[in-house]
C-alpha cells in the first residue's frame, strides 16, 4: 500500500492520505463507540459529564415508536449508525419546508412541527434502518458495526433562536490545532477556521467565508477543555460541540471527516493539517 510505505519514510503525508490510512487500519472498538450516536453519549458522560450531552428523547429500533412516542414541538431526529442525516423540527424552519421522500435517505431536511407528519417521519427512520453507512471506495467500517437504531434529541437553539454554530475541534494526540465553524447549515452556510487562540485561518473547505468574521466565544477555554478529555484516548479527532447562551453541548466524534475527502484550499493545509498527526503503525 502506497501510504503505508510513505508512513516509514520521511515524505510528508497529507492530512486526507492518514484520514484514508486511519479508515482502513484502525479497527479499535474504541472508533466504533465514536461512530455510534447512542454508545457515544456513554463515553461522554464518563469522560466530562452527562451535562454536556443534548437530552434524548427517545432510542428506538423499531421506527414505529415515532409514531407515538412523545415529543416536543422541537427536536432532532437521526440514525444512530451514520452521518449526513438529521431531520430538524421546529417552529424557525423555512416557509413551506416539507419532509423529503422517505426513500432518499441520508438528507438534511429542516421543516416546522406542523410539516413533521409522524407517520413520514416514521417512514424515513424505517428507510435508515435498512441502509449500511459508510460501504464506498474508503469503507468506513466502522459503522457497520453500529447498531442501527434511531435516536430523538432536543433542538439546540442559538441566542437568536435558530440552529447554533457548529464549532469542530481538530485534535492530534489530545491537542487541538485548528477550529472549524460551521453557520446557517439550512440557509447560507459559512464556514471559518481558527487556530486555538482564535486567528483566523486564510483556509477555505467550500462554503464561503462568514462576514463578520464569528467573534470568538467566551466559553472557549471550556470548550478546548472538554474537547482534550474526549481526544485523550486516540491519535486523530474531531470533536463536535455547541456554544449555547447558557451552556456547552456536545454533538458527536468523527474520525472519517469527509470520508477522507476533506477539501483544502490553499491545498497546502492538507500537508498543514498532515503535519500534527503522526499515525501509528499499528493500531492496538
Amino acid at each position: 500500500m502506497r501510504l503505508a510505505r510513505l508512513l516509514r519514510t520521511r515524505h510528508p503525508v497529507t492530512f486526507t492520505e492518514k484520514v484514508r490510512y486511519k479508515m482502513l487500519r484502525d479497527r479499535r472498538e474504541l472508533i466504533v463507540t465514536f461512530a455510534d450516536k447512542a454508545a457515544v453519549r456513554d463515553y461522554v458522560a464518563s469522560r466530562v459529564g452527562a451535562a454536556y450531552l443534548p437530552r434524548a428523547y427517545a432510542i428506538v429500533d423499531d421506527s414505529a415508536a415515532l409514531e407515538s412516542v412523545d415529543l416536543p414541538d422541537a427536536f432532532v431526529v437521526k440514525p444512530t449508525h451514520g452521518s449526513g442525516a438529521a431531520i430538524v423540527v421546529s417552529a424557525s424552519a423555512p416557509a413551506g419546508a416539507e419532509l423529503p421522500r422517505a426513500e432518499w435517505g441520508w438528507v438534511y431536511r429542516h421543516v416546522a412541527p406542523g410539516a413533521a407528519d409522524r407517520r413520514h417521519l416514521a417512514d424515513i427512520a424505517r428507510v435508515w434502518l435498512t441502509k449500511l453507512y459508510g460501504q464506498g471506495p474508503n469503507r468506513e467500517w466502522a459503522y457497520g458495526r453500529v447498531p442501527r437504531r434511531v435516536i430523538v434529541e432536543e433542538l439546540l437553539e442559538g441566542s437568536d433562536g435558530g440552529i447554533p454554530p457548529d464549532l469542530k475541534f481538530f485534535m492530534f494526540h489530545g491537542r487541538c490545532r485548528y477550529i472549524q465553524v460551521d453557520a446557517a447549515r439550512f440557509g447560507s452556510r459559512t464556514q471559518d477556521f481558527f487556530d486555538p487562540e482564535w486567528n483566523h485561518v486564510p483556509l477555505s473547505g467550500g462554503p464561503r467565508w462568514a462576514d463578520p468574521t464569528p467573534a470568538r466565544p467566551g466559553c472557549l477555554d471550556e470548550m478546548l477543555d472538554v474537547a482534550r478529555r474526549l481526544s485523550a484516548e486516540t491519535d486523530f479527532v474531531r470533536v463536535d460541540l455547541y456554544d449555547l447562551p447558557d451552556r456547552v453541548v456536545f454533538g458527536e466524534l468523527t474520525s472519517y471527516p469527509a470520508g477522507g475527502e476533506s477539501p483544502f484550499a490553499p491545498s497546502r493545509y492538507d500537508a498543514e493539517f498532515g503535519s500534527h498527526w503522526t499515525v501509528p503503525r499499528r493500531y492496538v
